[in-house]
């Protein structure tokens, strides 16, 4: 999945409130490592972008639900001062930016670049002097950073789509293909293509390992072979992690994942997201006896214990 899932559009009328919140959640989970503080700012800035007018206290975002009384108050430090004093001193702490900087590259993870931090490498061009530091993912993340960071519009999305699909179907036409996350929600532009792929006769419990696993790697092979693959990052039995590029377009970031038949829309529906609504679709199959997650939904109780 791609590093930088902002929230934040022109089009949303609290745009700027997100934003500041996502920066927040970044240096709560690559410096702080405060997964706890990095989640409330997560989820207060996707229900402050799912608003649909301009909140104009914290009294009122208090309203909604996500956002408690310290966000409130960030909210209302920013309303009355068009700045945070929290971020400002953010800013002014060269190791926590560098962190910050570092982590943004694909497969570097905050543990990582608090290592190289460690080691005075503070800037992407003093970490392509280190690669010798640096895993195959790490230096293919470095190599395309720029290309990485950039969103991807949707009709560029739409074409890579058409392409997985008219590959797959020349290949076997049982093959299902389905484009999730911010795609397939709507959005006119996303990070990464987060790609789901079935086949009708693989079925979980009907399936020899050596099978699933060479479906994958002749799926990653046929995408090599018409130029749209680019970079392998890497490749297992059920999840392939890489690159692609459209000619003429910038390298984009691409995770294809193989699901079995009978887990395939419990997948598509979890994998298309968001987190919030996740989280309200799981404590409604519940609500109702039911238990939902990315493999299946089945009644509270069939293995002996609630999930």
């Amino acid at each position: 999945m791609s590093k930088r899932k902002a929230t934040s559009s022109e089009s949303n009328p609290n745009h700027d409130f997100c934003e500041f919140l996502e920066e927040l959640s970044e240096y709560e989970k690559n410096v702080s490592r405060n997964i706890h503080k990095y989640n409330a700012y997560r989820k207060a800035a996707s229900v402050l972008a799912q608003h649909p007018t301009r909140i104009t206290s914290g009294d009122e975002a208090k309203k909604l639900k996500g956002i408690g009384e310290k966000i409130a108050k960030k909210i209302d430090e920013y309303l009355a001062t068009g700045k945070l004093r929290k971020l400002e001193n953010i800013h002014s702490d060269a190791k926590s930016m560098a962190i910050n900087l570092l982590s943004r590259v694909s497969g570097i993870g905050p543990a990582k670049a608090q290592s190289l931090v460690d080691d005075g490498i503070m800037t992407i061009d003093d970490l392509k002097k280190h690669t010798d530091k640096l895993t195959h993912h790490q230096i293919i993340g470095l190599k395309y950073f720029e290309d990485f960071e950039e969103k991807i519009p949707r009709s560029e999305i739409e074409q890579i789509e058409q392409v997985i699909k008219k590959v797959l179907y020349n290949l076997d036409s049982e093959y299902e293909v389905t484009i999730c996350g911010s795609y397939r929600r709507g959005r006119q532009e996303s990070g990464d293509i987060d790609t789901l792929i079935t086949h009708r006769d693989l079925y979980g419990c009907r399936i020899d390992k050596k099978h699933k696993s060479n479906m994958l790697k002749n799926i990653v092979k046929v995408l090599e072979k018409c130029e749209l693959v680019k970079e392998t990052l890497s490749l297992g039995e059920t999840k392939f992690m890489g690159a692609c590029q459209l000619k003429g377009h910038p390298m984009r970031r691409l995770d294809i994942r193989l699901i079995p038949h009978d887990q395939y829309y419990c997948a598509v529906l979890y994998f298309t997201g968001s987190n919030i609504f996740n989280q309200n679709m799981r404590a409604h199959a519940q609500e109702h006896g039911f238990t939902l997650n990315e493999y299946s939904l089945r009644p509270v109780g069939i293995t002996g214990k609630r999930n």
